[in-house]
């Protein structure tokens, strides 16, 4: 898509600030809400069986989730648009084609489309918050180079809850119905200052530390700075950072990044320690790490057949892994039953340039899409055989040299954080509760079921 189409799509009137404009937007959901619990609070949206209580409580409907919802069959919708949607729709930078993750925050905190106004304005003030307090800087660097970059992450992002201004506010006394201000700031906060300790983490754990880190400059979006702080001048490299910031920030509720905000900001909890303990979540293996799976797959794969492979030849190294019990990383999904829109944008982005394109890498990634479905479906065992995004994002960045690979979550969380935090400020505007569901026994549920 060209940058002319692109604008094409974006209107450009308002200027409204992000604060103006969610409080033009909140009472009309609080009215939603009001409606909804009035009127209909003892419907049923379903019901609970044993084996959701044993499998991770999945599919069961139970959490309120504004900016985004996830279908099985057509996969995520941000305030009812799709990925391809959103791309045609949401402003990019003005050296880049790809939609810019601030143009998205907006749109998720507001369900609203930015114009190109609105989405500059709301990019220069998210440059402006960027920078790190001296303290959170000497928290970095003092830290040991081995300490994984996403304890770091935890680490650095709690600290911010010295300057919490809800902290503060709510400690004063503030009117439950002003929670959302304080929350929106703290939030903003975290969101721009999360890219720059993303870079001082990069450079203090596999550069010379952070001595000669580039400045924030205050013209430039959160991908550009990250990146250019990182080392990393390519614009191909700014341009994948912008969308797979685009492209992670948010997937429904209930994975465990997003639930953990929501669960420990119904406590009352700031922003900063809401979102460090989803980046511990997004730390563990089963959920951010993903992407490094993948990529060790295929080099290791590459390692052993070599890197020119046949369609015949990738499917019998699949089948080779399967026949020893192993998964094929990057297959399969929780909720999605076709291949992952993430994963299709990111695809069409290497397609649209050559030298991605022509990348061993992603050569055998783009293999894998043709081949391991029809192999897991063959071998039976799995609900959804289509790639999910975690089967092409690290072959990306792997491209263009980003090769520390534990560093890749790091650049999940600066993007889950635009997510996690837009339905934070939600759940503060529709005055949510502490979030307490009944657990049971095994004892208990027999009991239930009387056997």
């Amino acid at each position: 898509m060209t940058q002319a189409t692109k604008i094409a799509g974006v209107r450009h009137g308002s200027t409204k600030t992000i604060q103006e404009t969610l409080a033009e937007v909140i009472p009309e959901r609080q009215a939603i809400a009001k409606d909804l619990r009035s009127n209909h609070g003892s419907k049923v949206l379903g019901e609970v069986t044993v084996e959701q209580v044993f499998g991770g409580m999945r599919g069961i409907k139970a959490m309120l989730w504004e900016p985004s919802v996830l279908d099985a069959e057509e996969g995520i919708r941000f305030w009812g648009k799709t990925i391809p949607e959103c791309q045609a729709v949401l402003p990019t930078a003005p050296d880049g084609v790809e939609m810019l993750p601030e143009a998205m925050f907006w749109y998720l905190l507001t369900s609203k489309v930015p114009t190109a106004a609105e989405s500059v304005q709301f990019q220069n003030e998210l440059a402006s918050r960027a920078p790190l307090p001296k303290y959170v800087e000497d928290i970095l660097d003092g830290l040991p180079k081995t300490l994984h970059p996403m304890t770091q992450f935890v680490i650095a992002v709690a600290s911010l809850n010295h300057d919490s201004k809800f902290a503060k506010q709510y400690t004063e006394g503030m009117k439950k119905a002003d929670y959302w201000k304080p929350t929106l700031e703290d939030s903003l906060d975290c969101v721009a200052k999360s890219f720059t300790i993303a870079a001082r983490i990069y450079r203090n754990t596999y550069m010379n530390g952070a001595a000669d880190m580039p400045a924030l400059q205050a013209d430039k979006d959160l991908s550009w700075n990250m990146a250019n702080q990182m080392g990393f001048n390519d614009p191909g490299f700014v341009d994948v950072i912008r969308l797979y910031n685009a492209l992670h920030t948010d997937h429904e509720g209930g994975n465990v990044s997003a639930h953990t905000a929501h669960l420990v900001g119904s406590a009352l909890s700031d922003p900063f320690l809401s979102y460090s303990a989803a980046l511990a979540g997004l730390a563990g293996p089963l959920h951010g790490l993903a992407n490094q799976e993948v990529l060790r797959f295929i080099l290791d794969m590459q390692k052993e057949y070599g890197t020119d492979l046949t369609n015949d030849q990738v499917k019998d190294a699949l089948w080779a892994n399967l026949k020893r019990g192993q998964v094929i990383p990057g297959y399969g999904h929780a909720v999605l039953r076709k291949p992952d829109p993430r994963f299709l944008a990111l695809q069409q982005f290497a397609l649209a340039r050559p030298e991605v394109a022509k990348d061993p890498v992603f050569k055998l990634v783009n293999q894998l899409f043709e081949v391991a479905p029809g192999v897991l479906t063959e071998h039976g065992k799995t609900k959804n055989p289509f790639p999910n995004v975690d089967s092409v994002s690290g072959s990306l960045l792997y491209h263009y040299g980003l090769t520390a690979f534990p560093f890749y979550t790091v650049t999940f969380g600066t993007s889950r954080a635009m997510g996690a935090l837009s339905q934070l400020v939600w759940d503060r505007a529709l005055g949510l509760p502490l979030e307490r569901p009944k657990s049971l026994s095994m004892e208990a549920i027999k009991k239930l079921l009387k056997v």
